[in-house]
């Protein structure tokens, strides 16, 4: 008969696979209705799953709240653009690129990956200064590095465009595309939550000093996390020019580093599941807000939302989640399978 750590382990382990079968089903149920908006609506949250679990990652993990993440999906967007632009595009809109980047007509997937894998290296080599950091230093510290990658690339006119977009990028992300994508990111952040890195890593959040008394080295298990983070990041830029086709700068600034946070604080930090809930969540009711404010037609009367309400009823939810639920909507549990169920099926 195992034990019950054993069973707890067998059951946490189930997490990413539930996960998953989660975002099936939301996949199924929107091509199901047979909307192309709706349809457009799963890829574009499926890629903030990817975005908000990579962000996850280092933020729920290590419990330090980070402003810098939407800069890696700038790189990664980047970077991608770089490896698959038509190169008599490039020569057009990007005159000052290397010779090896203006001649690259790389595959989509790879070019996917190396913009991860260059996000990832720009996480390794500023994090290994940040994360010397701690608390709202090391916060600080990320919104510096943010701004710093924005008004580089909004002022390096000849490799990025400047503030113009960059235009003409293969429009090739369907729910599936990103579907495998958020997957392969939730089960990465689970492999390594339950790793002895991440798991060493919680323990420094949780209490610094017996961390630091029982020997975990903070600053290695954070960096470690950190890169693994700016990887997925990376990733979900990549996917989301690919998507959009068009990339700008500001694209992957403010904007897009407060909706992460959102989605994380309303899904809830102390979870892998509160992080894709989160962005499940508000996504959902984003779009349903949008086709309130557009109008819906009841018979021969059109309901719809003022202009503007919008904005105003998603602060108002946020705000009573925070007061009401402040650990958010899973409050730090996961999905999993009851440990009674992993015994039965383990006789």
């Amino acid at each position: 008969m195992p034990s019950q750590h054993q069973l707890r382990r067998r059951s946490a382990a189930t997490t990413p696979l539930l996960l998953g079968l989660l975002l099936l089903t939301f996949v199924l149920v929107a091509l199901g209705l047979g909307d192309r908006a709706i349809a457009r609506m799963a890829a574009e949250t499926l890629i903030r799953v990817t975005m908000v679990v990579g962000f996850w990652i280092f933020v729920g993990n290590s419990g330090v709240v980070s402003f810098g993440h939407a800069a890696f999906g700038c790189i990664g967007a980047y970077v991608s653009a770089w490896l698959t632009l038509n190169p008599a595009m490039k020569a057009a809109l990007l005159p000052g690129l290397p010779e090896g980047l203006a001649a690259a007509d790389w595959p989509v997937l790879p070019a996917a990956i190396a913009g991860g894998l260059a996000a990832a290296v720009i996480a390794l080599l500023t994090g290994a200064a940040i994360l010397r950091l701690s608390g709202i230093a090391a916060s600080i510290a990320t919104f510096a590095f943010l701004a710093m990658v924005n008004t580089i690339w909004a002022n390096w006119t000849p490799v990025t465009g400047g503030t113009s977009s960059v235009v003409g990028l293969d429009r090739y992300i369907t729910p599936w595309v990103a579907l495998g994508w958020a997957f392969a990111a939730i089960l990465v952040a689970a492999l390594h939550a339950h790793s002895a890195s991440g798991l060493a890593l919680r323990a420094t959040r949780e209490d610094e000093v017996a961390a630091a008394a029982s020997g975990i080295d903070r600053y290695r298990h954070r960096l470690l996390a950190y890169t693994l983070s700016g990887f997925f990041c990376g990733i979900g830029g990549a996917l989301m020019g690919h998507f959009i086709g068009v990339i700008n700068p500001d694209g992957f600034y403010l904007g897009l580093t407060f909706l992460m946070l959102a989605m994380l604080v309303i899904g809830g930090v102390g979870s892998l599941s509160g992080a894709v809930v989160g962005v499940l969540a508000l996504s959902i009711a984003v779009e349903g807000l949008v086709r309130l404010e557009k109008g819906i037609a009841v018979g021969a009367t059109t309901f719809a939302l003022p202009p503007g309400s919008q904005e105003i009823i998603l602060a108002v939810a946020m705000i009573l989640i925070l007061i009401f639920r402040p650990a958010g909507l899973m409050a730090g549990r996961e999905v999993m399978l009851p440990a009674r169920w992993v015994a039965r099926r383990g006789t």
